[in-house]
């Protein structure tokens, strides 16, 4: 057989089969992104260069210092409530595929984007019961098109307080501190205790003072309202026992787990919504049936009954299709790994994955493949390098992106399987931090797995 017929048949099987995708450069370069994401003083070790130092005069309502994070997606403003989910979620894959981390050259990469997250939780928990959980505000920064290291308008912190409570923030943040507290005890434990400290910290405001975070930062309900603080209580609790292995938080997860009346939800796992998440986490550490049982049917569903586009894609919400699709495919590998479902959970999670790897013909991660978009809504990386001029005229502009923002997941297509590279549709062409968790997890688990 002559090579051109071997390399025909290896594209064949590929189209075939969607076998063929590099998991391990999509895993690289979402951590590419993140580092695309950072606010604050950038480090010498920094590899996206064209990312400057920016929001550098980031503080609290006394003065604290509030640099550092995560801006939250193609804009500018700090969401602290899905920037915690972000980091609770990367922290978790790492904790499952640290081999995989390891082996591809990852696993300080990984380490280092959980730490520019909970080094700004850090700051940002300034006392027992006060959390910022944002900086910077939607429309004024929304008005902006341009550099971040360029931004003149206001950024007003906002927190959360005894009297102006957020057990969904706090819980998360929680959650993400006990969670990077177990990637980071390796290499650092001076600093994973601290981590833990507050962690406990936060619980307690959590638990102690209850009530939805976005009443209390009002700004962040046009953007990230929370639909419920029972689910991030019960997270928090979880997470903190696998970190502490004390069993007084597993006993308190179950307690709240009740309270909250969490067996009867429908189930589901993004920024909002950490419900089935709980599930597959208490299905490895408690004796109660329930929480297999669910994990089970949620997925089920999912894979069975959830509308999907002709081409096969989970249609969840119009925001965000492929973010939702590729938690679910984290959360059906994460299910095989603790011996819910088998190959056909495999299966389908893959074909999730390798939808947004380009299965139907073009690839929906930024840099990734031959057909990938160009045209993100995405304002830092559409930018040409200073002194070049960055404003609407740029937004507006037909030419594509001046960077690559190598690793980003974009939206996604519509419910059939529509999409246009445009930098104006923002429901299908922008990108964001917590589109990435839960893929970049994916990725580790097919990766393990040798798919």
């Amino acid at each position: 057989m002559s090579a051109l017929q071997v390399c025909g048949l290896l594209l064949l099987c590929c189209v075939t089969f969607s076998a063929c995708y590099d998991y391990k450069t999509a895993l690289t370069d979402s951590l590419l992104f993140y580092e695309a994401q950072r606010s604050g003083k950038l480090p010498s070790d920094q590899r996206v260069t064209w990312r400057k130092d920016s929001a550098l005069n980031d503080k609290g309502n006394n003065g604290e210092d509030l640099t550092g994070g995560y801006y939250d997606a193609g804009d500018f403003v700090k969401f602290g409530f899905p920037m915690a989910y972000t980091v609770t979620v990367l922290s978790w894959g790492v904790i499952e595929y640290q081999d995989v981390y390891s082996s591809t050259g990852n696993l300080d990469y990984a380490r280092k984007a959980i730490k520019w997250g909970t080094d700004y939780f850090l700051k940002a928990h300034v006392s027992a019961n006060e959390l910022y959980g944002q900086v910077g505000q939607g429309s004024p920064d929304h008005s902006y098109w341009g550099r971040p290291e360029d931004m003149t308008m206001a950024r007003p912190a906002y927190k959360i307080t005894a009297s102006s409570p957020g057990s969904d923030l706090a819980g998360e943040t929680a959650a993400a501190l006990a969670a990077a507290s177990i990637v980071l005890k390796s290499t650092d434990a001076s600093y994973a205790a601290n981590l833990l400290n507050h962690a406990k910290q936060l619980f307690d405001f959590a638990n102690n003072h209850r009530g939805i975070y976005s009443d209390a930062i009002s700004d962040a309900s046009g953007f990230y309202r929370s639909s419920s603080y029972a689910d991030e209580l019960v997270w928090a609790a979880v997470w903190l026992y696998k970190a502490t292995n004390d069993n007084s938080y597993l006993t308190k997860a179950e307690s709240l787990y009740e309270e909250g009346n969490l067996g009867n939800s429908n189930g589901g796992f993004d920024w909002d919504t950490k419900t089935s998440g709980v599930e597959i986490l208490m299905s490895e550490i408690s004796k109660n049936s329930i929480h297999k049982t669910k994990a089970k049917s949620y997925l089920d569903y999912m894979i069975n009954s959830q509308q999907k586009t002709p081409k096969g894609l989970l249609y969840i919400d119009q925001w965000g299709t492929l973010r939702h699709a590729n938690n679910v495919a984290f959360l059906l590998l994460e299910a095989v790994r603790v011996g819910i479902g088998g190959s056909s959970y495999t299966s389908f999670a893959k074909s999730q994955v390798d939808y947004a790897l380009g299965s139907t013909g073009r690839s929906f991660v930024i840099g990734y493949g031959s057909n990938y978009p160009t045209h993100a809504q995405h304002r830092s990386s559409s930018c040409p390098d200073a002194p070049a001029t960055c404003d609407w005229g740029t937004y507006s502009g037909t030419q594509p992106n001046a960077h690559i923002l190598y690793g980003a997941m974009v939206g996604g297509p519509d419910s059939n399987d529509g999409y246009s590279d445009v930098r104006s549709d923002y429901v299908h062409n922008e990108v964001a931090c917590d589109y990435n968790a839960a893929y970049q997890g994916a990725l580790a688990a097919l990766i393990k797995l040798g798919q």
